[in-house]
């Protein structure tokens, strides 16, 4: 308990999934949460969840919700300001919001290409410029350490020769995420940034994989592409997130953790 205490997180993508998981463990763990979703209504009703299970009788709420579209600059502009207003400052942002897109390079039309990238790895570029400046401001007034974590795929290290535009996209945050962990680390920021690779992690995201088969088949399908033999939980990733975001890893940075079952090892 407490390893996040004293910071504010703002996670994308967090009305369900992996930035829900993410964000009631953040909040858990004693981080105040700042929950953004192109879908408003999800991210309130998890604010409200997380609310309910942390906040202690008569003490201020620790999650609070916006709606954003993370291709938006201005959006982002919105959600920092946001959490600012609510909490104070930014200490850890989680850049999660994400889709997948199958579909080989011939098949693949430049429009789903583009949006691809814009929803996967433009958005992480968004906020990474757009929040570093609150972030670093807020690192050295509070003199709490500030973190930043990518939610990238193992598909951004292993290539699928039906995933191009995902294969691109995720492997694009691999590398700016490098850069940017250099970046900070050459201001001085006291800020880390790292990405996470899942693999198959059972999300909606998957939907469209297991669709076909029913969801009990399909995920055992997928998983028996695992050397562990199943597909990951939404918490495997969350506890990943809380140990990058955490004091214990304030010497892990530009790392990329595959939360894969082994795959990579391949």
């Amino acid at each position: 308990m407490n390893r996040l205490a004293g910071k504010t997180a703002l996670i994308t993508g967090a009305a369900q999934g992996l930035g829900a998981a993410m964000a009631h463990k953040f909040a858990a763990e004693g981080a105040r949460v700042v929950l953004t979703d192109i879908n408003v209504a999800g991210a309130a009703a998890v604010a409200a969840a997380i609310n309910a299970e942390v906040a202690v009788a008569g003490t201020a709420a620790v999650a609070a919700s916006i709606g954003h579209d993370v291709t938006r600059p201005d959006d982002w502009d919105a959600a920092i300001a946001f959490a600012e207003a609510t909490f104070g400052g930014l200490h850890i942002l989680v850049n999660n919001a994400g889709i997948a897109a199958g579909s080989n390079v011939e098949a693949t039309s430049f429009e789903d290409w583009r949006r691809v990238h814009s929803i996967d790895l433009d958005s992480v570029f968004l906020g990474c410029k757009l929040a570093l400046p609150l972030m670093a401001r807020t690192v050295r007034d509070s003199g709490v350490r500030g973190s930043i974590v990518n939610i990238s795929s193992i598909a951004g290290v292993i290539a699928g020769h039906n995933s191009a535009a995902y294969n691109s996209a995720k492997a694009g945050v691999r590398h700016l995420t490098k850069s940017v962990a250099l970046h900070c680390a050459k201001q001085r920021y006291r800020i880390t940034c790292n990405s996470i690779h899942p693999v198959f992690i059972d999300t909606p995201i998957l939907d469209n994989l297991t669709g076909a088969l029913g969801r009990e088949e399909g995920l055992a399908k997928l998983g028996r592409q695992i050397p562990l033999g199943a597909v990951g939980e939404p918490d495997d990733v969350a506890w990943a997130a809380v140990y990058l975001a955490s004091d214990e890893a304030k010497m892990v940075t530009g790392h990329g953790l595959y939360v894969d079952g082994g795959i990579s090892a391949m």
